[in-house]
């Protein structure tokens, strides 16, 4: 089994502010072509955080695809 890795807090941040802090992150790198286990790499997250991130993203932003989400989110200027 993958052990799970989780945003360290910052400060006075609760471990659910540290790991919503990476959401933009997410979709930047995803809009770069970065895959999931990249960035989850990158960010020291699990991939299946990553993996919620996205689809969430997906279901806000109304779009089918990761890439999709994160072009309207560029798009919307929500990053």
């Amino acid at each position: 089994m993958t052990p799970v890795v989780l945003a360290e807090p910052h400060d006075g941040e609760s471990a659910v502010q540290a790991a919503l802090r990476h959401a933009p992150d997410v979709l930047r790198a995803t809009g770069d072509g970065y895959s999931a286990a990249d960035i989850a790499a990158r960010l020291h997250v699990a991939e299946g955080t990553v993996r919620n991130y996205l689809s969430n993203a997906m279901q806000k932003t109304q779009t089918r695809t990761r890439h999709e989400a994160a072009r309207y989110a560029r798009e919307h200027d929500w990053l």
